[in-house]
């Protein structure tokens, strides 16, 4: 299948077991602990957030989270698995044991059996917890999957490692750098520092400290046609970094950003966006506050080629062959 910047397929999972991460809160600077009843809360922030997606035409894949399994996190399900538009899926290792709970083969499965997807490679890269390296998904890998280019912040949730060995496995091209926040800690995922859409790119290019790394990520990101929309250390710091752009059923370009996010922008800021696409808002504030994620980590983009496409494709082929 062709590769796409853009897809209208989302994954989903409803939260069961929200809450604050006590294993991951070491090196996720955003988290916080909140005293109000942060599980309702996330319930209904996933819940609106799915409506209002469906309301723009944006196909929503849900999964309801285990009961009674500790994983605080299930509601960011991009950091353990990623779809490709070659059929292949691939699981991550995570640095916290209980997400590493969240990881579910009846997702994978189910896309294919019940919605139709056809996955014809599972690449499992969670050998790696064994040697304490992580990759955590599009969390740590922000990719230009039109240009096959994968923008990766190293952290201790990002290991150059795993960066390498996904990028020879898909036939991508790294790039590779290191970023922190105003006091000098850690960011610890690229997508809370920069998102690509298909012609713009959004990112926090003051978090990156090494002139070299910066000019790198610079000449890549306008060597691939992307304008670049500067965002400050406070609007990274509310999540202005974490959307994501998607298409609806109709083709229509629209980028997902959180309300505390949206908020944070200028109004030249939002101007330089809207020239590519619609902005969608939705106010997911527990789930920022008490995660330390945003709604960009909540969407697992579907990249797999539906069986149905697939026999068409077929059929096109054959129809051509005989033609000559």
């Amino acid at each position: 299948m062709e590769e796409k910047a853009l897809t209208s397929n989302i994954m989903m999972v409803r939260p069961h077991n929200f809450g604050f991460n006590e294993q991951t809160a070491n090196t996720n600077k955003f988290q916080k602990k909140v005293n109000s009843s942060v599980n309702l809360n996330a319930l209904n922030e996933f819940n609106n957030a799915v409506e209002t997606l469906r309301l723009n035409d944006i196909n929503v894949f849900i999964f309801d989270d285990l009961i009674g399994v500790d994983t605080p996190d299930s509601v960011f399900p991009n950091n353990w698995v990623s779809f490709h538009s070659d059929g292949t899926a691939v699981v991550y290792p995570m640095l916290a044991m209980n997400r590493r709970k969240e990881r579910r083969p009846d997702i994978i499965q189910d896309l294919s059996t019940i919605y139709g997807f056809y996955c014809s490679r599972v690449v499992d890269f969670t050998f790696y917890e064994d040697k304490n390296k992580f990759l955590e998904g599009t969390g740590s890998l922000v990719l230009d999957r039109l240009n096959k280019i994968a923008y990766s912040c190293l952290s201790e949730r990002t290991n150059q490692d795993v960066v390498n060995k996904f990028c020879k496995e898909l036939g991508y091209t790294p790039i590779k750098f290191h970023a922190y926040d105003s006091t000098g800690f850690p960011i610890y995922h690229t997508n809370v520092m920069m998102a690509l859409g298909e012609k713009f790119a959004m990112i926090c290019l003051d978090s990156i400290k090494d002139e070299n790394e910066k000019e790198a990520v610079i000449t890549s990101i306008k060597g691939s046609g992307k304008e670049i929309i500067a965002l400050s250390d406070n609007q990274m710091m509310n999540f202005a970094g974490n959307a994501l752009e998607v298409l609806d059923m109709h083709g229509n370009k629209k980028l997902i950003i959180s309300k505390k996010a949206f908020y944070s922008l200028s109004d030249e800021q939002k101007f330089a966006i809207e020239r590519y696409c619609d902005i969608i808002n939705i106010d997911v504030s527990t789930i920022e506050e008490c995660g330390g994620g945003s709604i960009r980590c909540m969407l697992a983009e579907v990249f797999l080629p539906q069986k149905k496409e697939l026999k068409t494709t077929v059929k096109t082929r054959l129809k051509h062959h005989k033609l000559k």
